[in-house]
């Protein structure tokens, strides 16, 4: 990446006038939000073995749980095989479980100095917690393919209708960026690795068992029905069995799904722009 002239910061997210188009605007934001995201995209090729290494929980997930439960069959699904019923269930698990880290890698930057350079540009805020998120995405769809074919060779039926493909990719893409955006904000309020930490770990298993994720929401108690339906994990879990597998059925409707997922995605990249200069202090 080329930088300008005194260094201070990336001349690709140096200002250019935008002759008061709208459309003019729109486009150089998005091209902010691209750079912010291929530079966080990078680092994959750099150290791919976290990919790798992130899979293996699902794979136990569904290899020993989803083999165990759905010969026991003690929880109810309907006509799905619980494998079935699952395995969407683990892909937003897995989506979760790293974006959730994700925002360390801001205090990471501010160590280095580099979040510095990013902060003095003129870049927007909401530029930069946005190319984040996307890039969140794209690790969160590295880690989908594996669970798919995963889910695959275990007899999982996926419907490859293209529709319901581009569907469960921008589900993958909504959710990853939601749990990076929430990740980031919680960086921006802790500034420390250790403390960011310790609350990563604390949040990721009550947001992952409050969902309908590995089991249905009905046969919950009643206090952690009103949980899992505050919970966007659901939102989520429910669109990709309904678009992952032949004969999904919503059980809040697509549209619902994904409407509170951008509405989440919306108020979190508000939040996070407002409090993204602040890990700086």
């Amino acid at each position: 990446m080329r930088l300008s002239e005194k260094g201070a910061q990336p001349a690709v997210l140096a200002s250019r006038p935008w002759s008061g188009n709208p459309l003019a605007a729109l486009g150089r934001f998005v091209y902010k939000v691209l750079i912010i995201a291929e530079l966080d995209a990078r680092k994959l090729r750099h150290d791919p073995t976290e990919l790798f290494m992130r899979a293996v929980q699902p794979t136990l997930w569904l290899l020993v749980f989803g083999q165990v439960f759905t010969r026991v069959r003690a929880i109810p699904t309907g006509d799905i095989r619980y494998l079935d019923f699952m395995a969407p269930g683990i892909l937003a698990q897995s989506v979760l479980f790293i974006a959730i880290f994700y925002g360390i890698s801001v205090i990471w930057e501010r160590d280095l100095g580099i979040l510095h350079k990013f902060l003095v540009s003129p870049t927007p805020r909401t530029a930069l917690v946005l190319g984040k998120a996307l890039s969140a995405g794209v690790r969160g769809l590295v880690q989908g393919l594996f669970i798919i074919l995963l889910a695959l060779l275990l007899g999982v039926k996926v419907n490859w209708h293209p529709l319901a493909l581009g569907g469960v990719l921008l589900t993958v893409l909504l959710g990853a960026a939601i749990f990076s955006t929430f990740s980031l904000i919680i960086a921006c309020l802790v500034k420390t690795r250790e403390r960011f930490m310790g609350i990563g770990q604390v949040l990721t298993m009550p947001l992952f068992f409050a969902s309908n994720a590995i089991y249905p929401i009905a046969i919950m108690p009643g206090w952690l029905q009103a949980i899992s339906r505050v919970n966007p994990l659901s939102y989520q879990v429910d669109a990709l069995r309904t678009l992952m597998l032949v004969g999904g059925v919503s059980g809040f409707g697509l549209g619902v799904d994904f409407l509170v997922m951008f509405a989440v995605l919306a108020v979190l990249v508000g939040i996070g722009a407002r409090l993204y200069p602040t890990i700086v202090i």
